[in-house]
């Protein structure tokens, strides 16, 4: 029934290929259908602020779950066990701070722009400083994206020639703009819904596979505590990669400064009605997110359990040196065929989801932030393709980007907290100043959010202190406040002190 002993050149079927066709030919029929029906500006980016919570809330759910979470965490748990997973132990936490405190503040701005908030409270300046971050973020994202699927999963799944990576990352990106630039927010959301049904089906399909080749659930459960797996600690320690209490914080100020700050889910929250609708939607995105995260342990643990149990398909090298390749490959070598041209279509799905968003948002974010906000005489009838035109050269950025990322040391998850988040906490920053700090000024708030930035560079690419990747938004967003805050109280004070 299932081919999970067929290893000997693994290629992809014709029906795998036919399968990846026309998954790609559906992308860009959305694109189309959405395109007839955007006629102003608000529409493509905020669908007219009517959308409702459920597809907003899957939406936020399949943008922030991209490739990199479904491949990090599969290969999270065969190389350093199940603590991570801890962290959704948060989420109630987070459910309470992010949908009673952040999102009534921010629906009650009525912007288009998270950045408008930095400007009407603190200044240009600190807008944008605030946009710089949110572009440095999301650019870097995207790039890491576009890495990690083709040069990683991708490559894993089909060996083709590295010679073709930059090709085959050019159609990847491609696909993405046309369907994006072509339906908005509208096409973006429902694309989004999809990708999810597809790459969380790939998932449990790959579970129920291994548990039917050893013929019971609990075979994939390790007996005992694996030797490579990291000590179980419960305690807070920033010298530990992780322990229990560092993978709560490290999600509930992930979760936190992200859904304060990030154009990507303010952007959903602003296109929802009003603020019970935008607080279902995120709570909607964080029920999504645990079912995904138990989901995507459970193939962890299928993982390091066939993998293990066939040792020859390890190619003589030890597993923790292959952790997050080896879902990509089972997926070739133990799923019928069409069904692994399905989930390699989940893997598009997880990083096209994530991509189109961010070139939304990003595209949003430079015409609000910069253009418009310096051409006050720009026409209103040319927003709507100055939009889509910036959706066209972000791709291109974000292409060229995506080949440095390669450099960076690591697995994955180190890639993301050194690569990816390194502005998530700073970019908060700015905002708690200004959205919930009386006395904040605008020189106090700018240099706090460059210390915030220094501290996580220093961080992540100094280890200063010894402190691990997990430490790196927690810290700097703690100094960063702080600094801000204390840079506030002296600005005040000299300027009372000078003469009127």
């Amino acid at each position: 029934m299932f081919k999970l002993l067929q290893v000997s050149s693994p290629a992809l079927s014709l029906l795998d290929w036919i399968v990846l066709l026309i998954y790609g030919a559906g992308m860009l029929g959305i694109g189309w259908y959405y395109q007839r029906k955007n006629k102003t500006k608000e529409e493509y980016l905020l669908g007219g602020r009517k959308m409702k919570s459920t597809s907003v809330g899957i939406s936020l759910f399949a943008t922030l779950l991209s490739t990199l979470s479904y491949l990090t965490y599969p290969g999270e748990m065969i190389q350093h066990g199940p603590i991570i997973f801890a962290g959704s132990l948060a989420f109630p936490l987070v459910y309470f701070i992010v949908g009673w405190w952040i999102i009534p503040a921010i629906m009650k701005t009525g912007v288009t722009s998270a950045y408008e908030i930095l400007e009407q409270k603190l200044g240009l300046s600190v807008r944008l400083l605030g946009t710089v971050m949110f572009l440095s973020l999301r650019l870097l994202w995207m790039a890491t994206i576009i890495y990690v699927t083709v040069d990683v999963a991708l490559y894993s799944v089909i060996q083709f020639n590295k010679a073709y990576v930059p090709l085959i990352a050019a159609l990847l990106t491609v696909v993405t703009i046309i369907y994006t630039t072509m339906g908005g927010l509208k096409a973006v959301v429902v694309t989004d819904i999809i990708q999810s049904a597809i790459f969380l089906g790939g998932a449990l399909l790959s579970v129920m596979v291994v548990c039917w080749h050893f013929g019971s659930v609990s075979a994939i459960i390790p007996e005992q505590w694996p030797q490579h797996w990291n000590t179980f600690k419960i305690g807070f320690d920033p010298l530990q990669r992780t322990t229990m209490a560092n993978a709560m914080l490290s999600v509930l100020v992930w979760y936190v400064c992200t859904n304060g700050s990030d154009q990507i889910a303010v952007q959903r929250y602003l296109a929802t009605p009003d603020v019970k609708a935008a607080r279902r939607s995120f709570k909607i995105a964080l029920m999504s997110d645990v079912f995904a995260s138990t989901l995507l342990a459970l193939v962890g643990l299928s993982m390091l359990a066939y993998f293990t149990n066939n040792s020859s398909l390890l190619n003589g090298k030890p597993i923790v040196n292959q952790a997050d390749t080896l879902f990509p490959r089972f997926i070739l070598i133990g799923l019928p065929a069409g069904v692994s041209g399905l989930v390699i279509a989940g893997l598009l799905a997880a990083a096209m989801s994530s991509l189109s968003s961010g070139l939304n948002s990003v595209s949003s974010v430079v015409s609000e932030d910069l253009i418009s906000r310096f051409r006050k005489n720009a026409r209103k009838e040319d927003a709507l393709r100055q939009i889509k035109r910036l959706s066209l050269v972000t791709g291109i950025v974000i292409l060229l980007l995506s080949f440095i990322i390669a450099r960076v040391q690591g697995n994955l998850l180190d890639v993301i907290m050194k690569v990816v988040n390194l502005f998530v906490a700073p970019l908060f920053v700015l905002f708690f100043m200004a959205l919930f700090v009386p006395f904040a000024t605008k020189r106090g708030t700018f240099l706090g959010g460059i210390l915030a930035v220094g501290i996580a560079v220093a961080i992540a690419f100094w280890e200063m202190g010894g402190i691990t990747v997990l430490w790196i938004m927690p810290v700097s967003l703690m100094i960063g406040v702080v600094g801000a805050m204390c840079f506030s109280v002296i600005d005040r004070s000299i300027k009372r002190r000078l003469p009127v």
